[in-house]
């Protein structure tokens, strides 16, 4: 792409579920900022692009417009209780939908698109590019390795009953219960829609011109990088997409929050002995689980913030909050990236989304790790395992026990002095990732932990 032409327009087409689309954004302003002459259309649904362009926190550059697609919801519908449903009509609306908003931004800008920039669960994007003869570029926002099963899920299905993933490079320490539950569906009438793309998605992927992995490198085993760059024409990592804006604005329903709420309390805590819990922005606990975290937190002595949306306040302990105010915090919203990065946090208790996961390895922080759905399993499975820098709680649910456990595993014990020295390591080996590449790589171990180092 040449930045000095006026001419160029690239289509960011949007996956509006989860964190995808705030990944999505962080790439087209970093290009947007790189490319000032060339004009950037983000599409997206109307919902998850209000809640993005109305945060005051974010700088859109001025090249960089949104334009509105359905979000394949019919009018009067009622969605029900599963997970998946909304993922499913968004993605049955085909590439019609993605087109009426290809040709929105090309009547407001006079300026034909020239390549599609889009997420990869949005499949249906390739087709706009192959009818518009440009080019296909295709962005991964989970964890990297998970990829790989999807490029594998035919095998995965053939195999019987496969207890690790040792038959797929450099994944020998992934479990066949870490997966994406929609990777180990047949192919049946009952199957998700969902299901069915990511299957296909595989298959297209190496047409795409390039596969941009929102992550760092050097976190993944080298197998996996070698197996992904033979089947890809481009595999480029470009680091955490979120990590400099992820979590740097609240949702607009907390409008009462002070922005330096948690912050000032985080001063008046000691180095390294706080717990911050947080389960994102898609998740929400069983409300069991939610009193077992509770009354840990309640027996433990360690101080505790916690991001709890106001609606789920509720569902705590009666006098819980009152309780525990001495040493303990919960807001609705936390700046996550600056949290993680004060001084005061000890260990960060998650449910392993891919953003959570290298924020807090970015700040050295141990995790205690709850998985929940999607590449959850294979993030907390990497944290524990490969990465050695966390555990994942005990049983795979929130118990008063369990937690306990980890807590005091993590911040006290002479285990968790190991893990934490990891944390420490896979920080500073992250750092030099995200810094200038003229470095020669050498491969340090240490207690099990492959740590990548850069020197001059």
């Amino acid at each position: 792409m040449s930045i000095s032409s006026e001419n160029k327009h690239i289509a960011i087409v949007v996956f509006p579920f989860g964190s995808h689309p705030l990944s999505l954004l962080h790439l087209s302003i970093k290009l947007a900022h790189a490319a000032p002459n060339v004009t950037f259309s983000f599409i997206n649904t109307a919902k998850s692009n209000q809640t993005l362009f109305s945060t005051p926190n974010i700088n859109i550059p001025h090249n960089i417009k949104s334009y509105d697609v359905s979000d394949g919801i019919p009018e009067g519908h009622v969605l029900g209780d599963h997970p998946f449903e909304k993922l499913n009509l968004f993605l049955h609306a085909g590439h019609e939908n993605l087109q009426k908003g290809i040709d929105l931004a090309v009547k407001n800008t006079h300026k034909n698109v020239t390549c599609i920039i889009a997420d990869a669960f949005v499949t249906p994007s390739l087709v706009l590019a192959q009818n518009l003869n440009i080019p296909w570029i295709a962005v991964w926002a989970p964890l990297s390795i998970s990829l790989s099963v999807h490029f594998y899920t035919h095998l995965i299905r053939q195999k019987k009953c496969p207890t690790s993933l040792d038959f797929i490079p450099g994944l020998s320490h992934i479990k066949i219960q870490d997966i994406p539950e929609e990777v180990l569906l047949n192919h049946s009438e009952e199957e998700q829609l969902f299901s069915k793309e990511l299957a296909y998605m595989a298959k297209v992927l190496p047409q795409a011109k390039a596969v941009v992995m929102s992550s760092f490198e050097e976190l993944d085993p080298p197998l996996f990088v070698q197996d992904m760059k033979s089947k890809l024409k481009t595999l480029l990592f470009i680091g955490r997409l979120t990590i400099s804006i992820a979590s740097s604005s609240p949702p607009c329903d907390t409008n009462t929050l002070k922005p330096d709420e948690c912050m000032l309390w985080l001063e008046k805590q000691k180095a390294k002995s706080v717990a911050y819990i947080s389960f994102g922005t898609m998740v929400t606990p069983p409300h069991h689980e939610l009193l077992e975290v509770s009354e840990a937190f309640e027996a433990c002595k360690f101080p505790f913030l916690w991001s709890l949306r106001d609606d789920l306040k509720a569902l705590l302990p009666k006098g819980f909050i009152e309780r525990t105010s001495m040493r303990g915090k919960i807001v609705p919203w936390a700046p996550q990236t600056q949290v993680l990065g004060h001084g005061a946090v000890g260990v960060f208790v998650t449910h392993c989304g891919g953003n959570s996961v290298v924020e807090g390895i970015s700040n050295g922080v141990p995790l205690i790790c709850r998985p929940f759905f999607g590449d959850h399993g294979m993030s907390a499975r990497m944290v524990e395992d490969v990465w050695g820098i966390g555990v994942r709680i005990e049983g795979g649910v929130f118990t008063k026990n369990g937690l306990l456990k980890s807590l005091n595993l993590v911040l006290e014990e002479e285990e968790g002095k190991r893990t934490r020295n990891n944390a420490f390591k896979l920080k500073n080996a992250v750092k030099f990732a995200a810094g200038p590449q003229d470095f020669h790589w050498v491969i340090v171990v240490n207690d099990g932990v492959q740590v990548f180092m850069k020197f001059n």
